[in-house]
Formats: C-alpha cells, structure tokens, sequence
C-alpha cells in the first residue's frame, strides 16, 4: 500500500497507508482529514484543493481541461495545484505530499 502524507494549513503532517484505485479526496474522508469536496468528487467544485511540490506534481498524469478550469475558482492556487478528486493513488504515488490549501471557496453555497 502507498505511502501517502497530508500536511495541514497549520504544518502539521498525517501520513496515511492509501488504497490504490481511490482518490485523495476518498483516502482524506475516510481517514477524517479535512477536505471539504463539496460536490462530493464530481469535479463540480474546487474545495477538495490540494497543492503538491514541482517533484511530486511531475509524477501525476496531466490534468484534464475541466480541472484546470475548476482550479481557476480555487484560493491560494499555486503552479502545483490539483484536485484531489482527480488524484487516484496508485503504487507509483507513494511518498507523496499533499499540502492543503489555508483557505477554500466553495461556489456552490451561492
């Protein structure tokens, strides 16, 4: 199982063993990390905001048209921004790190 870690707006770091085949968002609920995922992972939103370092962006398949267009209504957005609903672990992610975001917006309370 991959080795995942979650660093919180406040530094502090929570490593989680993640099922592969699941998205960061579904790893983040299911260990009680707080990730909003408004739209519950339907890309419909950008509250499930995650910002990953240039090393670790690099090992993630592209982003898709649509996230990058959900990213443009993410706060805090950084070179490596990402969706964690978009974000399926896999052996190959292990290691990596998750920063989120301080803030999130989410668009679909309006």
């Amino acid at each position: 199982m991959p080795r995942i870690a979650f660093i919180s707006a406040d530094g502090g770091r929570r490593e989680i063993d993640a099922e592969t085949g699941r998205s960061v968002l579904e790893i983040a609920w299911a260990h009680g990390i707080e990730v909003e995922g408004a739209c519950e992972g339907s890309m419909a939103c950008s509250t499930c905001h995650v910002i990953l370092s240039e090393a670790d962006y690099d090992r993630l398949p592209p982003s898709s048209e649509d996230e990058e267009d959900m990213l443009d209504l993410a706060w805090g957005v950084t070179p490596g921004s990402r969706l964690g609903c978009q974000i399926v672990v896999t052996e190959a992610l292990d290691g990596i790190e998750l920063t989120l975001p301080t803030e999130t917006v989410n668009h679909m309370d309006e």
